[in-house]
């Protein structure tokens, strides 16, 4: 075993603090994995704070891990040391059911294990995830960075790039078509990215009229302020695909009245519960859908898609000591718009207690 520092929570109601946790060896088709740098996601906010149910203590949060093979087990054979790769939302799944077969891991039939706060394969062992200096892996659940791309701007790639790549590709949004990106934060921003490296007409839809200037420099064409009067009336029949990235409650109904006929609205967010109208849907044959981040084949299709149109996330990068403090910003929208933490600040931080202690009599 490997003794790991990180970064944990010890209960929901404690902050994130120096933890130390243990990894295993690689296995015959495994790799150990030095992170770089990881991505802070709203939903480890979430899940650190027992938002949702069901989380698991001690927690050690991350799903956006960049890093280097420094050890690889004696039966792998995609990767070698010094390779710089990915580790997304899961490390793991059954490899026997038909999603798992048909490459869409995220779909599992028996669930996969996430990256943290949840469990091996065996059903008992936790998960801890990328606040720590190194993972191991299988192989099978490892993505490659394409060289040149700036890592710590990859690091959301592995949560929000997917996210929003997905449904973009998986419902076919090509040059020329009207796309809007409902919200502007850390989903929407790669929305816009990924929907205009495409040939997109891209419009952002807002609440916040003061994120124009924020949207058209990112690449949109177009903003809408929702909350101006008519906004919703002028723009009826407006675009072929919308990504709703909106976690906060709000009217599907407004939105789907904005799609042209056959038009398709796909969800990102998962807000509270909100009254369909079929009417939205029937009377102008609209579909409305919803996708779940991506599997290790489409991982890796849009890392490359985004070496080859150079595109990555608009990110701040912080020690591992600042990541409470990120938490409050990322509540109060103030991060343009993705921190990540550099985790040489915590391999600094172990160094320091390990000369510390050595020097005790």
């Amino acid at each position: 075993m490997i003794t790991t520092a990180a970064y944990a929570a010890v209960t929901s109601k404690t902050p994130l603090g120096p933890y130390s946790i243990e990894r295993r060896d690689p296995g015959p088709h495994e790799v150990l994995i030095d992170i770089l740098y990881c991505g802070v996601c709203h939903s480890d906010i979430h899940q650190v704070r027992d938002e949702w149910g069901g989380s698991i203590f001690p927690m050690v949060p991350g799903h956006e891990i960049v890093g280097t093979v420094v050890k690889a087990g004696v039966n792998v054979s995609k990767w070698k040391v010094g390779d710089t790769v990915g580790v997304g939302c899961f490390v793991d799944s059954c490899h026997e059911c038909e999603a798992c077969k048909e490459g869409e891991e995220q779909y599992c039939e028996a669930g996969m294990s996430p990256t943290y706060n949840g469990y091996e394969r065996d059903g008992k062992t936790p998960t801890y995830g990328g606040y720590s200096t190194c993972i191991t892996v299988s192989q099978d659940y490892v993505v490659r960075i394409p060289a040149g791309m700036p890592l710590e701007r990859v690091a959301p790639l592995l949560c929000a790039g997917i996210t929003t790549y997905s449904p973009l590709r998986r419902f076919g949004v090509k040059a020329g078509d009207k796309v809007a990106i409902v919200g502007l934060g850390g989903l929407g921003h790669m929305g816009v990215k990924l929907a205009k490296a495409m040939g997109a007409h891209v419009t952002v839809l807002s609440h916040s009229p003061g994120k124009r200037a924020d949207a058209l420099a990112l690449g949109a064409d177009d903003f809408i302020a929702t909350g101006e009067k008519d906004a919703f009336k002028v723009n009826v029949k407006h675009f072929d695909f919308i990504l709703d990235t909106i976690s906060a409650k709000h009217d599907y109904n407004d939105y789907l009245n904005l799609l042209r006929r056959a038009g398709t609205m796909v969800l990102i967010g998962i807000p509270e519960p909100m009254p369909l109208a079929a009417g939205s849907l029937v009377m102008q044959g609209r579909k409305l859908a919803g996708t779940l981040i991506g599997g290790i084949r489409e991982t890796q299709e849009m890392l490359d898609f985004c070496a080859e149109h150079k595109v990555a996330s608009d990110v701040e990068v912080i020690p591992i000591q600042k990541v409470n403090e990120a938490y409050e910003r990322v509540l109060k929208s103030d991060v343009h718009y993705r921190f990540v933490i550099d985790m040489n600040s915590l391999k600094q931080a172990e160094k320091v207690v390990e000369k510390t202690t050595g020097a005790q009599p």
